[in-house]
């Protein structure tokens, strides 16, 4: 007599029995020890090469008061005014409970003049953990992968202490989320066929050690270095790694000296295809192993043969700021000319939301994440999955900019500009003779010539062609230069 549930158990013991065989060999292969000689065999495996795209989420209890003042993008205003200036009006919300201690700053004004000045932080938690009950992981999910998003990164502690999990180690405060947010979000997530990574502030932690940032090095100072604390974190990163296999580990700001290679191997002993970013060394100061960098709010001017994964927010803050207008925040034309440049300088972009306490996400930012998703839906070829090639970009005589990918055997060139004639003369650029040119999202063949150095192509009438951010050629052949 046939027993389908025997059957079943029968075929998935024999399963169970086969991944956990071929999980040993992978092991096998490569068990990775705490050195930067052994860390430095690991590769950067193919799928991060081929995602391009990355959603990172700030949520927190800095969500609650969700206020930083306009002061503008990071990099820019550090290199115009300085450190000490930057934290005195720092835009970034996620750092509320330092900027509320800084006497004289926007957000010391502003948290007196709303809270009082014996309102605490901590006085958000509760606020925060009823907020949380109205948060939907699913819904955040399918928008992600709507996107076009390959990973998500989700931050589990950030500078204040407070655990988006249940975690065994506990600090004594009790600054824990009432939800598992970091495991219900990762099942939302791999439900819709995306990675999941998890950021960790592994240097600061205001829970442990009360250090006001002013400058620069009252930073390096904040990084905890004592015995307890590294005990602390490591403890936390080995719990994340079993509890919840992520694909990332995105450190920030350091980490407890002569403490990361143990994680990292840990990390990739049970993780092979997994990554770690480069901020277990705050400015590469001890020279630890990574996989990939990570400049904030930057592009880069060429291309970067090692990987590297740009972060920004949509506004001037990475944590929901209720000041956010469409003036601040950048826009959907503006996104997409800097993914595709970014892609074409061979980076990833993890692109951040702030939502609010109970998990909304502003009109504002799901307007610019569903215009970007919009535009992949057309282009995404000559984005996910492509290489860099021999150079990133031109200008066309027209001053079209084009940005270059590589894919499957064909040349992407992206133009980033308002087309305004239907010539393109593209200098420098030559192409095989049997080369074929179309326009993604517009039907039929392009007319091109070669004349020398310069490639000439005929544009399709674009009063015909549905308004885009950025035009995508597609070359059927890959120029040798």
């Amino acid at each position: 007599m046939f027993r389908p549930l025997l059957f079943i158990l029968i075929i998935t013991g024999f399963l169970s029995s086969f991944l956990n065989l071929t999980a040993s060999t992978a092991f096998a292969q490569q068990i990775y020890k705490p050195t930067n000689e052994s860390l430095s065999k690991h590769e950067v495996p193919e799928w991060f090469k081929d995602a391009k795209l990355g959603i990172f989420i700030h949520w927190g209890v800095y969500s609650v008061p969700g206020w930083a003042p306009l002061t503008g993008e990071q990099n820019k205003v550090v290199a115009e005014r300085g450190w000490e200036y930057w934290f005195q009006h720092n835009p970034y919300a996620e750092w509320y409970y330092n900027s509320m201690k800084l006497e004289g700053s926007d957000t010391y004004k502003y948290h007196r003049a709303t809270y009082g000045k014996n309102f605490t932080y901590d006085d958000f938690i509760p606020t925060f953990n009823a907020a949380i009950t109205r948060w939907n992981p699913s819904q955040w999910a399918k928008l992600f992968s709507q996107v076009g998003a390959r990973y998500v990164v989700l931050t589990t502690k950030h500078h204040d202490g407070f655990l988006l999990w249940p975690s065994k180690t506990t600090n004594q405060s009790g600054r824990v989320a009432a939800r598992d947010i970091v495991g219900e979000l990762t099942q939302a997530v791999r439900k819709q066929g995306m990675r999941m990574g998890l950021y960790y502030s592994g240097g600061i932690d205001w829970s442990k050690q009360d250090t006001t940032v002013t400058d620069f090095n009252t930073l390096v100072a904040a990084i905890i270095q004592d015995k307890a604390y590294a005990e602390y974190a490591n403890a936390h990163w080995r719990e994340l790694i079993d509890r919840y296999q992520p694909s990332i580990l995105w450190n920030d700001l350091g980490y407890p000296v002569g403490q990361a290679n143990e994680i990292m191997a840990y990390f990739y002993n049970h993780v092979p295809n997994g990554v770690v970013n480069d901020r277990f060394d705050l400015n590469g100061k001890f020279g630890l192993h990574f996989d990939f960098s990570t400049p904030e709010y930057s592009q880069l001017k060429q291309i970067e043969p090692k990987k590297w994964e740009s972060t920004r927010g949509l506004g001037y803050s990475f944590g929901y700021n209720q000041n956010d207008t469409d003036l601040n925040m950048i826009s959907v034309d503006e996104l997409v000319d800097s993914f595709v440049d970014i892609v074409s300088k061979n980076g990833n972009l993890l692109l951040n939301i702030g939502p609010n306490a109970d998990g909304s996400i502003s009109k504002l930012q799901t307007e610019r994440l569903l215009g970007l998703g919009k535009w992949l839906d057309v282009n995404g070829e000559a984005i996910f999955g492509s290489r860099y090639w021999i150079r990133s970009e031109d200008v066309s005589t027209q001053g079209i900019r084009v940005r270059y990918t590589t894919n499957k055997g064909n040349l992407y060139a992206v133009l980033l500009d308002t087309l305004k004639s239907q010539m393109l003369t593209i200098p420098g650029l030559i192409l095989p003779k049997n080369a074929k040119i179309t326009m993604l999202g517009v039907k039929g063949k392009l007319e091109w010539q070669q004349r020398g150095q310069n490639l000439f192509v005929t544009l399709p009438d674009m009063s015909a062609v549905k308004k885009s951010p950025a035009y995508t050629l597609k070359i059927s052949q890959i120029p040798l230069s």
